[in-house]
């Protein structure tokens, strides 16, 4: 029996969105997590790295694009931080790993535990189900949505950040790690948004200017009555169309919010924007989703 059933296909048509329980178990969850305990408790933070990630227009130019290690990361491993845990000196003021918004943007390849689940039969039965020909890997990324200092997303399109043309060629796949509630910063979609384009891209800068990146276009300002809950159980996963607008609150709870979460592009017939912050490198194609 498929794993997405032909309803779930029909809504994920319709609404941009599907929730589907189930795609890990408890276990394979809790091993995600050991994993990424294991990997902060080791990493280094340079002095140079301690940026913090937002999603406000400006801020995210000074943080994301300004900084040639975001820039950098598609084919690495790297750590990005919340707001206001280190002090003037880039001391931490927090515990290390209360610390993070973010590990990313290349677990896919070179963490086999994440590898595995990426490539899982059921992540590959759904890029069937979908009619999805050649389907690559673009990115993959750890957001741990801390508690108390989680911060909000602000509404968005990751077609954004990760443009094809034509568009409608990107889908996420957002994997709970935990419950994510209402409470602790659960996502949140405009059903149907996918089918009106997108309002504003990033792109790259041409070589040698500064900043490394800018906004073509303006976010849309959008009816927050629009937009509704999608909660998932651990071991659940939201399909992402590329281009509908989604958002998800601050944490304001005592409960963390551990996503494990990638990114795919139908690569047959689409052309990967050469202005993408985002660019496949020689060390890291990418990757095919289906396996021999």
């Amino acid at each position: 029996m498929n794993f997405m059933t032909d309803r779930d296909v029909q809504k994920y048509m319709d609404d941009g969105f599907v929730v589907l329980d189930g795609l890990l178990t408890s276990h394979e969850c809790d091993e995600l997590r050991q994993r990424m305990a294991e990997i902060v408790e080791r990493m280094d933070v340079p002095e140079h790295c301690r940026i913090t990630f937002s999603t406000y227009h400006d801020e995210q130019l000074k943080t994301q694009g300004n900084a040639d290690y975001f820039i950098t990361s598609g084919d690495k491993i790297r750590f990005f931080f919340e707001k206001g845990v280190f002090d003037d000196k880039g001391e931490f003021i927090v515990p290390k790993q209360r610390s993070l918004n973010k590990v990313g943007h290349a677990l896919h390849a070179y963490e086999p535990l994440y590898k595995k689940v990426t490539h899982s039969p059921k992540v590959q039965g759904i890029a069937k189900k979908l009619g999805l020909v050649n389907p690559a890997i673009l990115q993959s990324m750890y957001i741990f949505k801390q508690p108390g200092i989680g911060g909000e997303v602000t509404p968005h399109q990751d077609a954004t950040f990760l443009y094809t043309e034509p568009l409608g060629r990107v889908m996420g796949m957002w994997i709970a790690l935990e419950d994510a509630t209402v409470n602790n910063g659960c996502l949140w979609f405009i059903p149907g948004s996918h089918n009106s384009g997108i309002s504003r891209r990033m792109v790259r800068t041409p070589e040698g200017t500064f900043p490394l990146t800018d906004f073509i276009g303006k976010e849309q300002t959008y009816d927050d009555d629009k937009f509704i809950a999608a909660p998932v159980k651990k071991g659940g996963v939201v399909l992402i169309h590329g281009q509908v607008v989604h958002r998800s609150a601050e944490n304001i709870s005592e409960d963390s919010r551990h996503v494990y979460t990638f990114h795919i592009m139908e690569s047959q017939d689409t052309c990967w924007s050469p202005d993408n912050w985002l660019q496949p490198t020689e060390e890291l194609p990418f990757p095919p989703l289906y396996t021999k």
